[in-house]
């Protein structure tokens, strides 16, 4: 993605935020604001080292060899990620990010896994030694016991999704393992680079929501808005082959994007499912593969909003044979601490970190879920007429 960014708009000017969906969880109340600081200007300081340099420019990466261009790879070895402005408000941080978008977007990950994982620590430091050993023998039980849930599943195809919102760096990697040891090929890889690296395993992902949100906020008018969530994918085309050409269609809606789509896009490898109800999405998009004279049995249908291994099962005995099915287990593998403390005070929560504004104009994003939606009012109802999006069941944000 940020290749794609440095290629195709490394002048745009974007602002990020954090935004905390829930509310409930006091996030300045329970970090503390040095020790963000801390992290923050850690990760300021922190550039690609000799041996990751290596492995990006060498490996293999979807069957391509050095996907990554010289160019890129020249700016990205001397890249220090720009400034960010802290502030409290309330309970809660007001976390921003501005600068060049193929910097700014850098932030993401980082910045929700040091919140995450700070919040973990808090909790973690009033608990005491033998409390942390069981803690952690039944979270590694709880999650063994999903392992031996999905081992049961034939043909399964399975990726850890869960960097952003993990409950700390080592849990994840202890998590991927689990998961290498336990599924064996049914485990396709993680899309946490370093861990790849590291135990030597695919690297995988897709691109993002924040793709076509930049996009549309550029776009000068309405036609220029309605043609922006294909304008992206052209750019994405010339850049990769094989399976990272997945559509991810719910930016505006999933419907709409489908029924207005070029006939090109029908050739992708697939599709992601990532809001609304996801049966429901995995049908829509077989019927429009089915209109354009496509197979949808040579598909690739990736699921990965809210997922838990009993969902996972359902959805795979639903859909196989139909496509090729495939999930992006994030928050739920990575931070299922729920039920281990008193309180619950580990619970995983929705903590994400999203473009806000690209050259001084608002970006939205309206989801096939209502309660996924973001932006000023009159912009989402102007994207609501212009895509139009009509009535949408809400779903509750869990992760």
């Amino acid at each position: 993605m940020c290749q794609s960014v440095f290629r195709n708009k490394p002048d745009t000017q974007v602002t990020f935020s954090l935004i905390n969906r829930s509310t409930h969880i006091p996030l300045a109340n329970l970090i503390d604001e040095g020790e963000l600081r801390e992290q923050l200007d850690h990760i300021r300081s922190l550039s690609l080292r000799r041996g990751e340099s290596t492995w990006m420019r060498g490996n293999t990466f979807y069957g391509k060899r050095q996907m990554f261009r010289p160019d890129f790879m020249d700016w990205f070895e001397k890249l220090r990620l720009p400034p960010y402005h802290l502030e409290r408000v309330g309970d809660q941080y007001e976390l921003t990010f501005e600068g060049s978008w193929p910097e700014v977007m850098l932030w993401e990950i980082p910045a929700l896994a040091v919140l995450m994982e700070l919040r973990g620590r808090a909790v973690l430091n009033t608990m005491g030694r033998f409390e942390l050993q069981v803690l952690y023998a039944r979270a590694m039980t709880k999650l063994w016991e999903k392992v031996e849930h999905l081992r049961q599943v034939p043909d399964l195809r399975i990726a850890d999704f869960g960097t952003r919102r993990r409950h700390s760096f080592l849990w994840q990697d202890w998590c991927v393992q689990a998961m290498q040891e336990g599924l064996g090929n049914g485990f396709a890889g993680t899309s946490n680079c370093l861990i790849a690296k590291n135990r030597d395993m695919e690297a995988i992902g897709t691109n993002a929501h924040e793709l076509p949100m930049v996009y549309a906020a550029l776009a000068e008018d309405d036609a220029a808005l309605a043609s922006a969530p294909y304008d992206v994918l052209a750019d994405w085309h010339e850049e990769h082959e094989g399976n990272l050409r997945i559509i991810l269609p719910d930016t505006y809606g999933t419907n709409g994007f489908l029924r207005n789509a070029p006939d090109w896009l029908a050739g992708w490898t697939g599709i992601r499912i990532d809001s609304g109800d996801p049966a429901a999405g995995a049908e829509t998009a077989i019927r429009w593969w089915q209109e354009r004279g496509e197979d949808p049995r040579t598909k690739l249908v990736i699921f990965s909003d809210g997922l838990d291994e009993a969902k996972i099962v359902e959805l795979h005995k639903q859909f196989l044979g139909r496509v090729r099915v495939s999930f992006g287990w994030g928050t739920l593998l990575t931070n299922d601490f729920r039920g281990l403390t008193e309180g619950d005070r580990l619970a995983p929560f929705s903590l994400v970190c999203k473009a806000i504004s690209a050259n001084g104009r608002p970006t939205v994003k309206l989801s096939d879920n209502p309660n996924k939606a973001m932006g000023p009012q009159d912009q989402i109802d102007r994207y609501k007429r212009v895509f139009d999006v009509g009535a949408q069941k809400r779903f509750e944000v869990l992760v």
